[in-house]
């Protein structure tokens, strides 16, 4: 497709050279031949063909230079989407949401102008006035010079204004960037903020970061202003140049009248492309420096290895005892120099409840993103059985595996969508059936549109205790053989934390459940606990060893 825009802005450019053929054709032969209407209307007839085809020709090259841009656009946006997924909770962590939304938003849509103007631009201010230059050369040799001299001093300039514009749009792009990521987070913390009384601050940072992006972008368009002053001014000039050369010879009888009319209106279309590529350089920059932020992403390596396991395999693996092993598992994140994990190495029995505790950033949630493949490993391994878990492609181990976050993430849609992303061929009676098992069902009822109601991002419409609840009912729905919960009853009263205990163990029952665990309560009904400290595994208690341990904590915090 873009090639065949190129080839169209071609043809409309010799079209171009065609209509000031026939144009000065017509005027010669009228002004100077004494012909008759008649006798010119052959000529005046091509002459509006010429101007029809070319019209034609100039509407193809934009149909077909915006359905480049937007078959690019929505490869690139596909293409970074599906890396993002790839990278997963691990890289997002490191970003903020409202850059890379950015990035996958705006930034994309810079490339708009970059794909469907600057690009075709670039070949037809090459393509063109070569063309016309090997028309010219044979007509009159002084012309040809004239155009090849002063054709170089337009992307000169241009090149010199745009090192300029360049460093001026990557902060203006920056700016950017960092006003949508303050905003987005704002927008998302904005209950948080008026509760605390710092929503007016907020506000007031938000029109600094406003006005400073005002002020980049005035400083590129001073930028854009000039260069397109100075492309003109060169343009004219040299136009001027062409026609006093012309007119000189013209006066001494030195060329005829056909060929210097046919030059001298042909002047203007040669210098004409280069003029565009000025008009479309400073688009071309902003949809460099918005591919330099995406590209940087798409370059980001995704950790792991080549799958070797396939989907038949792995749905006979079972969680038989001891199968769900680490072995001297470390990983250190990138922005620290500590290890998050320092060879550990444990094992988590199948049909047994294994509790990991420790205070905060001994490891645990580190521990959970490993067993949910959003990090790999950087040294040892983990074994299903005697499989690695890193031969196992990510999408087909997480659908045996169920997680319950702390804070889970709903997204703005239904309650029966965001029930199914857990298992979405499940039925209206399977959601509802969750629902029951999570203590969602009187809450449901009294909904007006039930599971069809809008709950809102991140929840927005539901109280803590329901958001958690509904992330717990995705577990009872997706009825997965591993559990990873982390303490799913936090934000539930403990009415109703009874309740659900019932249905927890049912739910635990024949399956391999790791919880970061929080409360005394939880610890005492596990059948093993882990207990971690800067990265490594300080303790272990299973059997026996157990009540002895939570008794002992009890102890230590009363005291």
């Amino acid at each position: 497709m873009l090639t065949l825009t190129i080839a169209l802005g071609w043809g409309g450019g010799v079209l171009t050279i065609v209509q000031a053929w026939f144009l000065a054709r017509v005027v010669n032969d009228v002004f100077l031949g004494g012909q008759t209407r008649e006798a010119v209307l052959p000529l005046i007839g091509i002459l509006l063909g010429a101007l029809l085809l070319k019209s034609a020709f100039v509407w193809g090259a934009d149909v077909s230079a915006n359905a480049v841009a937007q078959t690019v656009k929505a490869d690139l946006r596909s293409r970074l989407l599906t890396h993002l997924a790839a990278l997963g909770p691990a890289y997002t962590r490191g970003e903020r949401t409202g850059e890379l939304s950015t990035a996958a938003v705006e930034g994309i849509e810079q490339l708009d102008a970059y794909f469907s103007q600057y690009l075709p631009a670039i070949v037809l201010a090459a393509s063109i006035p070569l063309t016309i230059l090997l028309i010219v050369f044979p007509i009159d040799l002084l012309t040809g010079i004239v155009f090849i001299l002063t054709a170089p001093l337009i992307p000169f300039f241009m090149v010199m204004i745009g090192k300029a514009a360049e460093a001026l749009t990557k902060r203006q792009y920056a700016s950017l960037n960092r006003l949508s990521s303050h905003f987005f987070d704002v927008l998302q913390g904005l209950s948080t903020l008026k509760t605390l009384g710092q929503a007016r601050g907020q506000a007031q940072v938000i029109g600094q970061f406003s006005e400073r992006y005002r002020d980049m972008t005035m400083q590129v368009l001073r930028v854009t202003f000039l260069s397109a002053l100075a492309l003109e001014l060169l343009a004219t000039l040299s136009v001027a140049i062409v026609a006093v050369e012309i007119g000189f010879r013209l006066l001494y009888r030195n060329m005829e009248f056909l060929p210097a009319f046919f030059l001298l209106v042909l002047a203007p279309d040669f210098y004409q492309p280069l003029r565009n590529l000025g008009l479309r350089f400073h688009a071309g920059m902003s949809g460099v420096t918005a591919a330099t932020r995406i590209y940087e992403i798409l370059d980001t390596p995704v950790s792991g290895v080549k799958y070797q396991v396939s989907g038949e395999t792995l749905a006979q693996l079972d969680l038989t005892p001891d199968t769900l092993t680490l072995d001297s598992v470390s990983f250190t994140y990138p922005s620290r120099a500590t290890p998050a994990l320092d060879k550990i190495s444990i094992e988590i029995p199948s049909g047994k409840m294994t509790a990991l505790i420790g205070p905060s950033g001994s490891g645990k949630s580190t521990l959970a993103s490993l067993l949910l493949r959003f990090i790999e490993p950087q040294s040892g391994q983990i074994l299903v059985g005697e499989t690695p878990l890193a031969q196992i492609p990510p999408n087909l181990w997480r659908e045996q595996v169920a997680w319950v976050p702390q804070n889970p993430y709903l997204f703005s849609d239904s309650l029966a969508n965001n029930l199914r992303l857990a298992r979405p061929d499940a039925s209206e009676t399977d959601l509802l059936t969750a629902c029951q098992r999570a203590g969602l069902e009187e809450f449901i009822a009294e909904l007006p549109e039930g599971l069809n109601t809008q709950i809102g991002e991140r929840g927005a419409r539901l109280s803590g205790g329901q958001a958690q609840r509904l992330a717990l009912a995705r577990a009872f729905l997706k009825d997965a053989p591993l559990l990873l919960l982390d303490e799913p009853t936090s934000s539930l009263d403990p009415a109703l934390e009874s309740q659900l205990e019932a249905a927890v163990r049912e739910l635990t029952k024949n399956r391999t459940v790791l919880i970061i665990a929080h409360r005394l309560a939880t610890i005492r009904q596990a059948d093993q606990v882990i207990v971690l400290e800067a990265g490594k595994v300080a303790n272990q208690y299973s059997g026996s060893q157990v009540a002895p341990f939570v008794a002992q904590l009890s102890q230590s915090s009363n005291h």
